[in-house]
Parts: structure tokens; C-alpha cells; sequence
């Protein structure tokens, strides 16, 4: 008997749809599916995706919600580093 996984993948094109969960935690979905979340420490907001890879801390909760939300969007290679296209208009970021 053999498993097979499966992957569900959206274009990025599909909105992300945010609940409050908590005083300091927000929650995305797309199409129904766990996104990821945006957490503030009382410093920063923290972003982490769908499978908990951390995205980046940020100053604004905007920018930290299109942070996720430019997830799997194209990105270009800056400096040897894969960079999704909306991060380079420079958020601003918290420092760690």
C-alpha cells in the first residue's frame, strides 16, 4: 500500500481572508486554508506562513500582513538573495 501527499496550491492572485484570533494575534486564510499569522510581541510583528517559516518582524501591521500575503508571488534575485517583488518597496522593518 503506497501514500500519496497531496499539495493544495492557490495563485497568489486569491485573497487572503484575516480573522482576529487573540488581542495581539491575526490569522489568514485562503480559500478556507491556514495562511499563516501575524503575532505582535510588543515590539514587532512577527510573521510566520502556513508551515511556520518565519517571514520577517515588522514596525506596521500592514506591512507585516502583505508580507504573507506576497508569499509565493514572483520574486528577483537581489544580491544572490530571492526577493518577492512587493518586499522591495521597503517596509518598514522592526529591528530584532
Amino acid at each position: 500500500m503506497s501514500t500519496t501527499m497531496t499539495t493544495t496550491t492557490f495563485p497568489p492572485s486569491d485573497p487572503l481572508t484575516w480573522k482576529q484570533a487573540d488581542t495581539d494575534v491575526h490569522v489568514a486564510t485562503r480559500d478556507g486554508e491556514f495562511a499563516g499569522f501575524v503575532e505582535f510581541d510588543g515590539s514587532a510583528h512577527l510573521v510566520r506562513d502556513a508551515r511556520g517559516v518565519d517571514i520577517g518582524r515588522f514596525v506596521r501591521f500592514d506591512d507585516a500582513r502583505n508580507a504573507l500575503e506576497t508569499v509565493g508571488e514572483p520574486t528577483r534575485r537581489v544580491r544572490g538573495f530571492s526577493i518577492p517583488r512587493a518586499l522591495l518597496r521597503r517596509p518598514r522593518r522592526a529591528r530584532p
